[in-house]
């Protein structure tokens, strides 16, 4: 094989689509195949039931998305996506006490996955060169141990198994993937896989906010505490378009997950603070509970495989899937497209090199993958099945003890939140952490005071018709 011309990527979802204009760029032919018959709007689809639940774009994946396919941003915005700034726009209890509202030195696009996913969708296929077959399901891979040349599908609804030949395929299928299947058919062993599960389950409901509940009115988050060995409960209120809160609890293994109204209201009032139950009682439920429990974070090796056939990538869910809570799966896989795109742009693929490119897409999920890891392993009951030395070596004692004095520390000081909140959000390396100059801000950069109470600015609970919780203004910088 010279230089590839035509390709199929398996999946229609975000990381799907935003492969296929990738490949687009460089490639003569573009097929998408998905199974469900992919709404004609911001609509629920069959075949993605985690989208009921929050999703965040971090400004580095919200960066290479609007380089990629400019004006997404504007058009997201436009249909009433909030741009929350972090810090400066929510207010937080993290483990470590509640988080001072510092400028921004991030940001995150809110809004529903649905609505996320048609901006893009139907920014890309408008372009006319990127072809998607709906309503169809992948049979097998074509080719053999050494080079897959195609895909053999079939409509959903019946009929005979079709070959759509291709030079590359790009498994974006996502956690659901039968990748181990499709390898073993080919005559290959399955791929080394690491999972870190704390048992992570979400419920989720929709809420019309408050008339008062302005653009400007903050994100809230109440995190859990795993020093106390307790199954950990989460909290989050994100504002969604067309006025609307979207409420998501979530708890680790050994806490129960609510199902039903009553028990969606019990579990908020259990949180560690009162907030996100006080902010649904002023606002109206628009929809019921919803229920997902794939929460465990899950890595596989392709890049480690003795033998990976040419023609053939994996990338987004279907390679790391992370704990959503984090918000990183997103932005993993347009860095994902972007580190595709950079590998194409200088031939990676030509003549094979296949392995190569594999490689440049595993190192953009390590960052994600290693601090969703860190985080939930310190959970009580959490289900450590990695072989990943940075996860189960002997000093991963130490690793914590520096994540959560870290953690600690950015809550409360403006330079080290900064660097922080970088890290998080993906836009700098996790080793930003061990490098001289951070390492001098743990020491030298002011502590401010612990908060005691919600750091809501003057005037902020009172539009949507609640009682400041203590001083207000306290607690907001800048």
């Amino acid at each position: 094989m010279t230089t590839p011309t035509r390709a199929v990527v398996l999946g229609g979802g975000w990381a799907g689509m935003l492969t296929a204009h990738v490949l687009s760029r460089h490639l003569e032919s573009v097929t998408v195949v998905e199974r469900d018959v992919l709404p004609d709007g911001p609509r629920h689809r069959k075949g993605q039931p985690q989208a009921h639940h929050v999703h965040v774009l971090w400004s580095s994946g919200a960066g290479i998305v609007e380089r990629l396919l400019p004006e997404t941003t504007d058009r997201l915005l436009a249909a009433g996506a909030r741009r929350i700034g972090f810090q400066s726009d929510l207010v937080t209890l993290t483990a470590w006490g509640w988080q001072y509202r510092f400028p921004a030195s991030a940001h995150a696009m809110m809004c529903t996955r649905p609505l996320l996913d048609w901006v893009v969708r139907s920014g890309i296929l408008s372009r006319g060169a990127v072809r998607v077959e709906q309503g169809t399901e992948v049979v097998e891979l074509a080719g053999d141990r050494t080079r897959v040349t195609g895909v053999r599908v079939r409509d959903t609804d019946g009929g005979a198994p079709r070959l759509l030949e291709a030079d590359l395929v790009v498994d974006a299928t996502g956690r659901a993937s039968r990748l181990g299947h499709w390898l073993g058919a080919l005559g290959l062993p399955g791929v080394e896989q690491d999972v870190v599960d704390a048992g992570i389950g979400y419920a989720t409901r929709m809420f019309k906010a408050p008339d008062g509940a302005s653009a400007a009115f903050p994100a809230v988050q109440v995190a859990a505490d795993p020093l106390t060995r307790q199954p950990g409960r989460f909290g989050v209120v994100y504002p969604q378009e067309g006025g609307r809160w979207l409420v998501t609890l979530t708890s680790t293994r050994g806490a129960p997950l609510p199902a039903r109204e009553d028990e969606f209201e019990a579990f908020a009032k259990g949180l560690r603070h009162q907030v996100v139950s006080d902010l649904m009682s002023v606002a109206e439920p628009v929809g019921p509970v919803f229920q997902s429990h794939s929460g465990a974070n899950r890595r596989l090796y392709p890049e480690r495989m003795p033998q990976w056939p040419e023609g053939l990538l994996i990338l987004g869910d279907s390679l790391a899937a992370f704990n959503p809570v984090y918000g990183h799966g997103m932005s993993s896989a347009a860095r994902a497209a972007d580190a595709l795109d950079t590998e194409l742009a200088r031939g990676a693929l030509t003549g094979g090199g296949t392995r190569q490119v594999q490689r440049a897409l595993a190192a953009v999920v390590d960052d994600p993958w290693i601090m969703a890891g860190l985080n939930d392993i310190q959970y009580v009951n959490c289900r450590n099945l990695s072989s990943d030395p940075r996860l189960t070596g002997p000093d991963i004692a130490e690793r914590l003890k520096f994540s959560d004095f870290v953690s600690g520390k950015s809550i409360r000081s403006r330079q080290v939140c900064e660097v922080a909140t970088q890290v998080l959000s993906l836009n700098a390396p996790q080793k930003s952490l061990g490098e001289a100059r951070f390492l001098s801000l743990l020491h030298s950069d002011t502590t401010l005071d612990e908060l005691r109470v919600p750091p809501f600015r003057d005037g902020e609970l009172e539009s949507v018709g609640l009682r400041p919780y203590g001083a207000a203004a306290r607690g907001v910088l800048g």
